[in-house]
């Protein structure tokens, strides 16, 4: 992390219709940081990267993205600073793995130039999928769909990765295989990430810094040993928890305590 800033939202307020969502979050993410976003069901994880990555406008205040407001950045622009990796990806047709990575030279010129090849041989050699190039995207595995979206994310050439639930529908060794990807992107290749994440004890994992929200307020910000205390997740989740050293890495780890069962 060298102190620049590569994304800022200032006191924002985001809603669906009348719903009040977010209700004056302000968070910087400084250029090659990895952090997440948690908080319960509701709380505006998804919400705050809708508005980060452009895709819904705030209600009221700003995003910036390297400096820049978001508003004034024409959507190729944006494209080339940043990339979205959503939970799915719905795909009608029968496209190749690299068809889909090839998408992500949309914002260059979206050809299928020797550069073009260049960068999607690049980015499925990084994400391992270059095996996976000829077959069918709608046919691959979880993990395999997830590695293939990250690296149509790389072939932009963002600056910015942006991560909705990457984990959410995959067993525990893709979860791991696909963080660890991302973690060794933002370690070699200083790639600024955000994630949403509803796995408390992964985040505290893999990434160096959490974001709490509850009630689309930025309720706690800081490393994970910090925000992941009992009192914040028992206020937070509404669940009583332990909170303990990780066996082998400087992480705390969350043990849930199960209710007593009720009277007959």
């Amino acid at each position: 992390m060298n102190g620049r800033s590569a994304l800022q939202l200032v006191d924002i307020k985001a809603s669906y219709g009348n719903g009040l969502v977010l209700r004056g979050v302000t968070f910087a993410l400084a250029a090659g940081e990895m952090a997440a976003i948690i908080g319960p069901n509701g709380s505006g994880k998804t919400t705050l990267l809708r508005v980060a990555s452009g895709v819904l406008r705030p209600r009221e205040g700003y995003v910036e993205l390297h400096g820049h407001a978001l508003g004034t950045l024409g959507r190729r622009e944006v494209a080339r600073q940043m990339a979205v990796v959503p939970q799915e990806l719905y795909v009608p047709f029968a496209l190749t793995a690299a068809e889909i990575v090839l998408m992500g030279r949309t914002p260059h010129g979206g050809g299928s130039t020797a550069e073009d090849r260049c960068k999607v041989a690049a980015a499925m050699d990084a994400t391992g999928t270059r095996a996976l190039a000829e077959r069918v995207f709608n046919e691959l595995s979880g993990g395999e769909r997830q590695r293939v979206l990250i690296a149509m994310a790389l072939a932009q050439e963002p600056r910015l990765l942006l991560l909705d639930e990457p984990t959410v529908h995959l067993d525990i060794s893709h979860q791991m295989e696909v963080l660890e990807l991302v973690r060794r992107l933002n370690r070699e290749r200083g790639l600024t990430v955000l994630a949403t994440m509803h796995d408390l004890n992964l985040a505290a994992l893999y990434f160096e810094r959490l974001l709490l929200l509850e009630g689309g307020r930025a309720s706690v910000d800081g490393p994970p040993a910090m925000v992941l205390s009992e009192e914040h997740v028992r206020r937070a989740f509404g669940a009583s928890v332990q909170v303990q050293p990780h066996p082998t890495a400087a992480a705390p780890q969350i043990v849930v305590i199960p209710r007593p069962p009720a009277s007959a």
